[in-house]
């Protein structure tokens, strides 16, 4: 079954390793989504309501928004951008998978984090569509939101 790549307020499930690179010569691979858990059902569209005050910014480069599905392994590239002179506080980021019940990926992810953004190389993912929330607070304690989609294929 066939889903889209949507940038979009809500999120599904599936199971899934990640393939951490800490330099050319090393690798090792880190579960970011389990079997059990991509079993799990997808939650209802979230919806999204625009604040008095502007958060920072969260933007998906990779995979492209445009990608009506990708193959595992997934390059998983997110950019922060704090407004108004307020810096990214990395510390706060939060990685999660909307289902039922949500589970928090942060600590699968948090080595990847910097006050610019998130870069995976290699996220492996069982196909699946995935519903995937990421959070970042600026120091001043504002947070920024970006919600989407993510459907996994076989090769």
């Amino acid at each position: 079954m066939l889903k889209t790549l949507l940038i979009s307020v809500c999120l599904g499930a599936a199971a899934g390793v990640l393939v951490v690179a800490n330099s050319p010569a090393q690798t090792r691979r880190v579960v970011l989504i389990t079997t059990d858990e991509a079993k799990r059902p997808p939650v209802a569209p979230l919806t999204f309501r625009a604040g008095v005050s502007r958060g920072p910014e969260i933007q998906l480069l990779s995979p492209k928004p445009s990608e009506k599905s990708v193959v595992s392994p997934v390059h998983l590239q997110l950019k922060f951008a704090g407004h108004g002179g307020a810096q990214i506080d990395e510390n706060s980021f939060r990685l999660l998978d909307v289902a039922d019940p949500a589970v928090d990926l942060t600590d699968r992810v948090k080595e990847f984090a910097k006050p610019t953004g998130i870069d995976v190389p290699e996220a492996e993912i069982p196909p699946g569509t995935y519903t995937i929330r990421a959070e970042i607070k600026d120091d001043d304690g504002r947070v920024g939101v970006l919600t989407f989609n993510l459907n996994v294929v076989k090769q």
